[in-house]
């Protein structure tokens, strides 16, 4: 029966909120509600550009009501990693949780409390400032440094231009004659709702396409004219062939180069080989990356010569072991085509964009609404030159397992016993998983902040139940474009789930906490909101999104590129710096003044290649969010998941498509289906990120948890390098 307003029935009321779950955008649900109770989804239907959800936030009443969500507080019985827990209440959680880290902070130090925390739903009230502010007022605790995603893209872009705002909005892509799509892949990995929307606009306008990825993916398939494959870890070669390509062709913009950069000289003097002998020519890169030489001068003379042009550097090729060099040399590039600071041309820094990111909010989205206050732990140490978010004593993400297992005989500055994990699969999304397993037997208590029995929360003590983002209010910002949402509560929490914000006040109480919060949750909010521009709270939560008013595209860096003189690039010179004196001053080693390239190791050349002769790099999937999703249903029919060998590797290993294959290294070894085919380049396997961790009895991961095989090593300035490893690859006995 009809309420008289259109279709919907009697009863049946729709909420709009604006979908959070870190899968690279941020989209407006039409959620339907009757009796309480979710009946289905729908998203934007409005003016264009619309915001529209994709196949995870459509999927979402799945995920609200599965079966083995976690409703209540729950307790360990069996061993660590056993999965055995009963039910309790709150209060004996809270009480458990808060005795335990007293315990620790009394008898060992603060120091030897760690944070394990990522950002899980990305919004600002239910983010990551709120059980930092708890620790540090209850004494302090060791922090985790380094950004998961995109640590060398930020920190290139912070030493070359100054900041991170480095993005000109989607909208602006129609505007380019020429769009590379490096290392880039929005078809999965979403980088904006209406990323792929623009890009297909910019094509039916003209523009050129041209994908450059060691696999051919949905992203070529649908957008680009030409897919160039090339070796992972070697983009940076590349991109100094083509700078040598247009400084022998004089192709690049030398009125540019002067007014607005320094340091062009010295890479001038690098990429002609005058400072090392090497000249850096198409012919050299071609025998380091697999790209035919002539296919580097081509692109090259296209960059240089077709204007505007948009250089979309992705975040995956900045996930190797020297990947801040990638970013660098992109955006020098940018610079040497002129393409910085104009409509349809882009800054080359980081093109997965996410609320860390290029557009002009009045307020930066990253920072949390609730402060985190000071870190006692960390004032008591001096600060010191280092990588962009390291300072001492913290610890680099993907080394925590080391630091819990080595403590101070291992060099690090505590011995760890107690654990807080939130909106964080540990396990599965950090390197090395075996380890990390190890790790968490080891500690003495472990808490974990989440909404089902993943692998990491097997290992907790105390699991505390976290409401989805239908179940609470907070904001989220655009992804590519400039607009604010409200992340409305559609309906109350199931079972006995707790937003996390709420979750650490109460544990403040018993923590003897005072002044935690002294605000409501709405007054919070509403004052965020406002700060951003929102003029009629009301109104905006009522519609879910307020769009900053953008007559045009934005585009970072117009202003410094119309008047340099009243608008200098955030840097210490004022002007782009090809040349950083500050990388100079810090003396690490991989962290050159000038962009350079270094040979990974685990890469081809590296001895163990005879060992494990496959480059494995980790994608992401159309059905998950990092880890997010696995176990729902609707989209696991969507997508296998499967190891991606090129037919060439697999005729020689006796591999058919379909077999199930053994993935492995010294690290660990995985079992997944291999799925054969043309579209990855010989000599690397693709394992897609976020499969659930389950070892056997023998440690073999029948699940295909792609980190079971990476790399705990990070690059010289702190980017995560889950892109380089070596693997071997079989039939599975």
């Amino acid at each position: 029966m009809s309420d008289g307003k259109g279709l919907r029935p009697k009863g049946e009321k729709i909420v709009h909120t604006m979908c959070a779950s870190h899968c690279g955008g941020a989209c407006l649900l039409r959620v339907h509600v009757k009796d309480g109770v979710i009946t289905r989804i729908e998203t934007d239907d409005g003016r264009e550009p619309q915001l529209r959800g994709c196949l995870r936030g459509r999927a979402y009443r799945q995920r609200v009501y599965a079966p083995d969500r976690i409703l209540y507080p729950l307790r360990r019985v069996g061993n660590r990693g056993e999965g055995k827990f009963e039910r309790i209440s709150w209060d004996e959680a809270l009480d458990r949780t808060a005795g335990e880290l007293k315990r620790v902070r009394d008898t060992c130090g603060p120091a030897s409390i760690m944070l394990a925390q990522m950002t899980g739903d990305v919004c600002t009230l239910n983010n990551f400032g709120g059980l930092e502010r708890l620790l540090n007022m209850f004494g302090g605790h060791t922090s985790p440094w380094g950004i998961t995603s995109f640590h060398a893209g930020v920190y290139a872009s912070l030493v070359t231009y100054g900041t991170y705002f480095c993005s000109n909005t989607r909208d602006d892509l129609p505007n380019s004659k020429l769009i590379i799509m490096w290392g880039w892949n929005p078809a999965d990995a979403v980088n904006g709702p209406n990323t792929c929307w623009y890009l297909a606009k910019a094509r039916e306008a003209g523009a050129r396409i041209v994908c450059v990825d060691p696999r051919f993916t949905d992203s070529a398939a649908t957008f680009a004219n030409q897919w160039i494959p090339i070796r992972p870890g070697t983009d940076t070669a590349m991109l100094l062939a083509m700078a040598y390509v247009m400084v022998k062709g004089k192709l690049h913009n030398q009125a540019f180069l002067d007014k607005y950069t320094i340091g062009f000289d010295k890479f001038r003097d690098y990429v002609v080989g005058v400072s090392d002998g090497v000249p850096k020519t198409p012919h050299w890169a071609e025998a380091i990356t697999g790209v035919p030489a002539a296919t580097i001068v081509h692109l090259a003379q296209d960059y240089a010569m077709v204007k505007p042009a948009a250089l979309m550097t992705g975040i995956a090729p900045g996930r190797t072991a020297n990947g801040e060099q990638y970013h660098r040399a992109a955006i020098t590039l940018a610079a040497m085509t002129g393409n910085v600071g104009i409509h349809g041309g882009d800054a080359g820094a980081r093109a997965w964009e996410s609320v860390m990111g290029g557009f002009p909010y009045p307020t930066n989205p990253m920072v949390s609404a609730i402060d985190r206050a000071p870190n006692p732990v960390e004032k008591a140490y001096p600060r010191k030159p280092g990588p962009f978010s390291y300072r001492e004593p913290r610890v680099h993400f993907s080394r925590l397992a080391d630091a819990i297992l080595k403590g101070k005989a291992g060099g690090y500055h505590a011995d760890f016993k107690a654990l807080v994990i939130a909106q964080c699969n540990y396990l599965v999304q950090f390197p090395n998983s075996n380890k990390i397993a190890e790790a968490l037997k080891s500690l003495e208590f472990v808490v974990v902040e989440e909404q089902f029995m993943t692998p990491t929360a097997k290992y907790a003590d105390i699991i505390l139940p976290v409401a989805t983002f239908l179940e609470r209010n907070d904001l989220t910002y655009g992804v590519g474009s400039a607009y604010i949402g409200a992340v409305n509560k559609v309906i109350e929490p199931r079972g006995e789930c707790k937003p996390p914000w709420r979750i650490a006040a109460e544990l403040a109480k018993r923590m003897g906490i005072e002044g935690y919060v002294d605000k409501s949750e709405e007054q919070i909010l509403e004052e965020r909101a406002t700060a951003n521009g929102v003029y009629d709270y009301r109104r905006f939560k009522k519609k879910g999104v307020y769009r900053l008013n953008m007559l045009i595209p934005y585009v970072a860096f117009r202003k410094q590129i119309e008047d340099l003189e009243k608008n200098p690039f955030p840097t210490p010179s004022g002007k782009i710096e090809i040349y950083s004196q500050q990388w100079a001053d810090l003396g690490i080693p991989g962290l050159t003044a000038i962009p350079q390239y270094f040979e990974n190791k685990e890469g081809p050349n590296d001895p163990l290649a005879r060992k494990y002769p496959l480059q494995l790099v980790t994608s992401h999937l159309k059905r998950r969010a990092l880890s997010q999703f696995e176990n729902i249903p609707w989209l696991k029919e969507l997508q296998h998941h499967a190891v991606m060998i090129n037919t060439h590797d697999a005729h020689i290993r006796g591999i058919k498509d379909g077999d199930m294959v053994r993935v492995f290294n010294d690290r660990g070894t995985i079992d997944i289906r291999a799925w054969v085919t043309e579209r990855i380049m010989p000599g690397v396997v693709d394992v897609p990120h976020g499969a659930w961790y389950s070892p056997d009895g023998r440690g073999v991961d029948r699940a295909g948890c792609a980190n079971t095989l990476t790399s705990e090593e990070y690059s010289p300035g702190g980017s995560f390098t889950y892109n380089t490893a070596l693997v071997e690859v079989a039939k599975a006995s």
